[in-house]
């Protein structure tokens, strides 16, 4: 390992246009570099979703730039548990090898990856669905997982997309377990609070254990007792029907189902539950009103609900508030989104996609019609020259089937269903697979195991489950179980420590990036980030890293793409065609096509953008699924021409590009339910909800009496790929929050040390005294509890803070997504001296 930075002076000393990569919104950011040191860094006013706006977090990204535990060499851990450093040759051709053999003594299906890193980070993972497709992995999870899940389970099966909502227009705005004074998630989220709290005709509703900053600025704070969520909001939901504040126009028009879920509404016993969640009728009976009432209403649900008892319930529960009262569809409410890739249990398809049966007709067609031409372009490797001698019709319905079948590989760390081919369970526990995601909690047991079908080898990009998965010990035993870990990640984390291969990668201010956080209405914002440096000496980008190993593999004819590099050259017109024409040949391309456009396209594009190349392919897929909104913002034509442009647009514009705008006439085309109502009627919810009563809604016990929240958000935190502690100005440690009566009864004060224990675990950490808290009621932050080199000298590293998944389990689990309990561990304090 080396942790040397050569200088390099960048010719252009001007601000650069790049983009925060510490939270889903992604703001845009202008950055002046000096050597290899991010020097300044400012909002990007230009950015055409958050025009300007930044938080502190990101003015401290130079941490992460040039961490001190960056590695500079691909690593092979000797017979002795250390690690020796190798060339590239060698890792890829080892690593292409024992791939090869687990493959063919154990099928693809045992090899599992896990990829997704920070929020910033997504192309690689369409270069690793190449991968996956390759190996016939059929396997796939990342941090989604054990977040979001259950909240997809249901948006899947009430109308089938995403749904965010209009925050900035809305009068009534209600914050369930999250706290976007810290976490943000929309755009220029601190700024559209204070609005929301300065206008006396707008309310916010916060429903939170914990008084947070978003809480001091609400109207309504509903500071349930932790983990029972689920009564608050069957509460509200009596309160609306039983006081008839639905909206009946809209529920008959849009719903399907609603004769089911309403009479179970009107026997919820308001006052009992909301005795159970600790919160007056009065102040619940008020808020309800106040929802009902707004001529316009949102919701955000967050980790707080999502990793916590009941979570898939309270989702559904959450979504009824805004269906229940007509809140879809019109400015300042709720929306389903366009995307430009298409995520776990994201964007929505836009309702002008042909049918499958019509789908499969024009396929059928346009394959006929291209026979010859597929011979010529495949067999022969004979460029067109002229106008193609196919109609743009059927050009334009190949594409379009093409397209479809590509979406899922092109996003692959995010795309739904991900290479799934049908499965819904995981191979050995049966645990289901969301979204194409097998939950976090499910995959130790996945491997330590002697059934036939465990994993046996596990791929991991720029992901750390080492630290970042419940009971953390267990799954660094997992992983020394495998036949083979190989870890790509820029740092020397916690699970590089335990792979067989460390493969160094270019950060993502050194290579092409991009995110597909992309949920806003009615512009929907897409920015493909240029590199600001040059990969560190001895780094690569992700997408030559996984090129490499599929070239090692022989994955795809090398006469195949060197006949297509050829079409890429006589122009876009040529390629695109020799492209779908090689798809019909062979469907199998479609499965690598991020490899395939990297390895072909990629090498004609401008500026050295060759891991950008897979964009071509989803600026055509959202260009043929949402057509109209497309040529709203600006990119229209016949045939192909809007994919064309919109691509263009890409590559072009270094602030980011609005891909699509949408009319609130026509949000309607992005539900996917039949006759395009929602499916409010969901049995197992219903089922569960009608348990309540007599459902527990405390876990902790006598041995251990509080619940811990672990994960919490504050000014200084963040996800942990910034490794290095200075980056924190404030609360360096992350400091264990305790309400002034706990500390009272335990002797302690703020500054004062505890020892908290779980089931799982202990730690040692440092207190801090605050009302914020409820009695019993716990917090530590995120971010925090990686190991840090003390100096540059080899000093062994240290560990600042809490790592927060030696306290987690993975026996509280959510029972329909397994999403584990994060928010809510039981555990005890002990006083130390």
């Amino acid at each position: 390992m080396s942790h040397e930075q050569p200088d390099q002076l960048p010719t252009d000393q001007d601000w650069r246009k790049t983009a925060c990569i510490l939270c889903e919104c992604n703001c845009g950011l202008e950055i002046k570099v000096e050597g290899r040191r991010l020097a300044k860094i400012r909002g990007d006013k230009q950015h055409p979703a958050s025009a300007g706006y930044t938080c502190e977090k990101p003015l401290r990204l130079d941490h992460y730039q040039n961490g001190r535990d960056r590695i500079t060499s691909p690593l092979r851990r000797a017979e002795d548990g250390s690690y020796e450093e190798v060339d590239w040759d060698t890792a890829i051709n080892e690593i292409a090898v024992r791939l090869q053999a687990i493959r063919n003594e154990h099928g693809g299906e045992t090899i599992f990856f896990y990829a997704g890193g920070g929020q910033g980070n997504h192309v690689p993972g369409a270069y690793g669905q190449s991968l996956r497709a390759a190996l016939g992995s059929r396997y796939y999870s990342n941090a989604l997982a054990q977040e979001k899940t259950g909240e997809m389970w249901v948006d899947g099966r009430l109308y089938g997309g995403h749904t965010k909502g209009d925050f900035e227009h809305s009068e009534v705005v209600l914050f369930l377990g999250k706290n976007p004074w810290q976490s943000h998630s929309f755009p220029r989220s601190r700024p559209v609070l204070k609005e929301i709290a300065a206008d006396p005709n707008r309310a916010m509703i916060v429903i939170d254990p914990r008084r947070t900053e978003t809480a001091d600025l609400a109207e309504f704070h509903l500071q349930v007792r932790p983990g029972t969520d689920a009564w608050c909001l069957a509460a509200m939901l009596g309160v609306l029907v039983q006081e008839d504040l639905i909206d009946h126009e809209f529920v008959t028009e849009h719903t399907a189902g609603a004769d089911e879920v309403l009479p179970l509404l009107s026997r919820v016993p308001v006052r009992e539950y909301a005795d159970r969640c600790g919160v007056s009728e009065d102040l619940i009976r008020a808020a309800t009103r106040r929802f009902a009432a707004a001529a316009s209403a949102t919701t955000y649900e967050d980790l707080g609900i999502q990793q916590a008892p009941n979570s898939t319930l309270v989702s559904y529960l959450n979504k009824l508030l805004w269906i229940l009262t007509g809140n879809f569809g019109r400015p300042g409410t709720m929306y389903l989104h366009s995307s430009l890739v298409s995520i776990a249990g994201g964007g929505s398809g836009s309702g002008t996609r042909p049918t499958p049966s019509r789908a499969r007709r024009a396929a059928a067609l346009a394959g006929a019609k291209l026979t010859t031409v597929a011979a010529q372009t495949v067999a022969h490797g004979v460029p067109l020259a002229g106008r193609s001698p196919v109609p743009d019709g059927v050009l334009n319905a190949l594409a379009r089937t093409a397209v479809d079948r590509m979406a899922p590989m092109l996003s692959g760390s995010l795309a739904t269903g991900v290479g799934s081919k049908g499965a819904r369970t995981t191979p050995v526990t049966g645990a289901p697979v969301i979204g194409g995601l097998i939950p976090c909690n499910s995959i130790a047991d996945e491997i330590l195991t002697d059934h036939p079908d465990r994993f046996r080898a596990m791929w991991i990009d720029s992901s750390n489950p080492a630290h970042s998965l419940p009971d953390s010990g267990r799954m660094a035993e997992a992983l020394r179980a495998l036949d083979l870990v190989v870890v790509v990640d820029v740092a020397f984390t916690e699970t590089a420590r335990l792979a067989d291969y460390v493969l160094p990668a270019a950060t993502q201010y050194e290579k092409w990036e991009a995110t597909f956080f992309n949920f806003e209405f009615p512009h929907n914002v897409f920015q493909l980030r240029a590199p600001l440096l040059d990969p560190l000496p001895g780094t690569l980008p992700e997408s030559e890293i996984y090129s490499r190993v599929l070239r090692a593999l022989g994955a795809v004819n090398p006469d195949v793409l060197a006949r297509l590099r050829i079409a890429a050259g006589t122009g876009r017109d040529a390629f695109a065609l020799a492209f779908f024409a090689a798809a019909a040949a062979d469907p199998s391309l479609l499965g690598q096509a991020a490899y395939v456009l990297h390895e072909t396209l990629g090498t004609t594009l401008p500026d050295d953008a060759r891991t950008a190349a897979f964009l071509w392919g989803a600026a055509h897929m959202c260009a043929l699924a949402n057509p109209d909104a497309v040529a709203r913002a600006g990119y229209d034509g016949p045939g192909l021409r809007p994919g064309e442009k919109l691509f263009d647009a890409i590559l072009a514009e270094r602030s980011g590009v609005t891909f699509t705008v949408d009319t609130w006439d026509d949000v309607w085309q992005y539900v996917r339910g039949k006759d395009r109502r929602f499916t409010v009627a969901i049995p197992s919810l219903l089922e569960s909800l009608g348990d309540l009563d007599e459902a527990p809604s405390s876990w902790t016990t006598e041995e251990f009496p509080f619940v811990l929240a672990a994960g919490e958000r504050r000014a200084f935190t963040a996800n942990t790929i910034i490794r290095d502690p200075d980056w924190r100005r404030r609360d360096r440690n992350g400091a264990l929050r305790i309400s002034p009566a706990d500390a009272q009864q335990l002797g302690v004060e703020t500054g004062g040390r505890v020892r908290i224990v779980t089931e799982t675990g202990a730690a040692e950490t440092e207190v801090e005294v605050t009302d914020t808290l409820q009695p019993g009621h716990i917090t530590l932050p995120n971010g925090m509890g990686v190991d840090d080199p003390t100096n540059e000298a080899g000093n062994s590293p240290t560990r600042v803070g809490v790592a927060l998944n030696t306290l987690t389990g993975t026996r509280h689990r959510d029972p329909i997504a397994g999403t584990p309990w994060h928010k809510y561990v039981p555990a005890r304090l002990e006083p130390l001296p």
